[in-house]
């Protein structure tokens, strides 16, 4: 053991005290993980050194590569962080912990500035089940993970990384892949942070689809074995190869073991691929007057109160002129093919109900409609705790996000300030998109699941991190996993105990709560 010690820490010294003529940094790098030798200690330990936070820092983006340094030697120095921050330290969690956040007034902060009127409505969608809790409450738990073990190295993180949150869809080379498919909450962070909220995840929507306590760890150490290995892989393909590397669903599809579950994802996926835009207007749509229009289904989708109005034409006029500045050359050229008819609000999701949320409709002719989703882009609940800095708009940077961690985006997402001052991201609302069928997975369909997200997500964070790097750290066997499955079931007694708080706070009329 000793001598393995020694080795790790030599490398550490190497790695952080060579010349700059030798592996040039940015400034990010000089505040970020690389500089370890001053917090390792001279044995290794078990609980974790504490965090050094700097000056928030802008991501320039984000830890440049380290050219001159050989596989060998990134993974060497991700093993060497464990010096900093051990593995079996990310099992540490201690449910209600003194001074802990109160989970309700965290909640009632995340509701300001949304609209008043939905609200409620958020908030009965959290009641329904601690599953559901758990999806709209990232920003409880961003302030939980900041008290928890990190490296802090840093990858552009979703933010919200929950297994509802990864899904197939289209890209636009008619490929269908699997990947993230939110970004709302993404901001440079520790790449554990995306793994604990993942994992939590599949033990809470276990517990939800009564399987065992036991049932979910598994899935949780799935996500994490998985994860592991995709990102060992990715650490040993060119540079290029690994950022052109995606995850064909149709493959995955094929790797279903329960025969039932691949017939119905077959049998989706077809639909999916069947259902286009005139079809998605045939549903949301309607012909009024011999003009298209999306219809009124309050309280989930419904036109602002001064709709048709000269100032409200104006501000959608003036938005869409902001939003197309936002796209490429080549993408104005299409964009500029339609012609917007029709405007709503619509609720989505959980998280996001109370924000700004509307579909646009548009035609390129009569047949040839297209539906496009408005977000309102808020800050990332992981701006707080994260020592960056975000220097863009909060739209610019959802869309940054999603473009670094996806291996392929919507060719219409861009991004606009309103004359209101509110930020927005822009994207289709549906373009051959097959959500997970969760609600009805066994323990066994939850371990293929696992598998997925777990490879998605090495993939995402493979783009902006070094998979040399963070493959050093998690090492061959099992310590990371067990250790992160241990937090996984600690964290889900958290939610659950948030959960029961929420109920008790609607029962003494501390909040309001709709259905819908």
């Amino acid at each position: 053991m000793g001598n393995k010690k020694d080795k790790a820490r030599a490398a550490v010294q190497e790695l952080t005290e060579r010349p700059q003529t030798e592996s040039p940094k940015t400034e990010t790098q000089k505040n970020d993980a690389p500089h370890l030798s001053e917090h390792i200690s001279q044995q290794e330990s078990k609980s974790v050194v504490p965090k050094f936070r700097p000056e928030p820092i802008e991501a320039e983006y984000l830890n440049k590569p380290t050219h001159m340094q050989t596989r060998k030697e990134r993974y060497e120095f991700g093993r060497a962080m464990r010096l900093k921050c051990s593995r079996e330290a990310h099992a540490e969690f201690t449910v209600n912990k003194s001074g802990r956040e109160n989970p309700v007034e965290l909640l009632i902060e995340s509701s300001e500035g949304r609209l008043e009127h939905l609200v409620p409505i958020r908030y009965g969608r959290m009641l329904t089940s601690p599953f559901a809790f758990f999806r709209g409450a990232a920003n409880i738990m961003a302030s939980d993970l900041d008290d928890t073990a990190a490296t802090d190295y840093a990858v552009q993180s979703c933010g919200d990384c929950h297994l509802m949150n990864f899904g197939a869809f289209a890209t636009p080379e008619r490929n269908i892949i699997f990947d993230i498919n939110d970004f709302d909450e993404t901001f440079p962070a520790s790449w554990e942070w995306d793994l604990k909220r993942l994992t939590a995840s599949f033990v809470i929507a276990s517990l939800n689809n009564g399987h065992k306590l036991s049932d979910g760890r598994k899935a949780a150490m799935r996500v994490v074995q998985c994860y592991r290995d995709r990102m060992k892989e990715l650490s040993e393909l060119s540079t290029l190869d690994a950022w052109y590397s995606y995850l064909d669903y149709k493959d995955l599809i094929e790797l279903t073991s329960d025969k039932q579950l691949k017939k119905l994802r077959k049998k989706v996926l077809e639909k999916a691929l069947k259902r286009d835009s005139f079809e998605e207007f045939v549903k949301l749509g309607h012909v009024v007057d011999g003009k298209p229009r999306i219809k009124d289904q309050p309280p989930l989708i419904f036109h602002v109160e001064d709709y048709g109005s000269a100032a409200q034409i104006e501000r959608i006029e003036e938005s869409i002129a902001r939003y197309r500045e936002s796209l490429s050359m080549d993408k104005r050229v299409l964009f500029d093919r339609y012609e917007m008819v029709d405007n709503a609000i619509k609720v989505v999701g959980v998280g996001s109900v109370g924000t700004v949320c509307g579909i646009a409709l548009l035609f390129a002719a009569e047949d040839d409609p297209l539906f496009l989703q408005v977000k309102e882009a808020r800050k990332s609940v992981l701006e707080r705790y994260s020592h960056f800095k975000n220097e863009t708009t909060n739209g610019q940077r959802v869309v940054t996000g999603q473009r670094l961690m996806q291996a392929a985006s919507d060719m219409f997402l861009g991004h606009y300030v309103s004359v209101t001052e509110k930020h927005y991201y822009v994207r289709q609302l549906r373009d051959v998109k097959v959500k997970p069928l969760v609600e009805i997975f066994t323990p066994e369909n939850m371990l293929g699941y696992a598998r997925n997200c777990g490879w998605a997500l090495a993939g995402a964070h493979a783009r902006s991190g070094d998979a040399s790097i963070i493959a050093g750290y998690i090492g061959k066997g099992d310590v990371f996993a067990e250790a992160i499955g241990e937090f996984s079931v600690k964290y889900a007694e958290q939610n659950k105990e948030d959960h029961t708080r929420l109920v008790e706070a609607v029962r003494e009329g501390l909040i309001e709560v709709m259905t819908g």
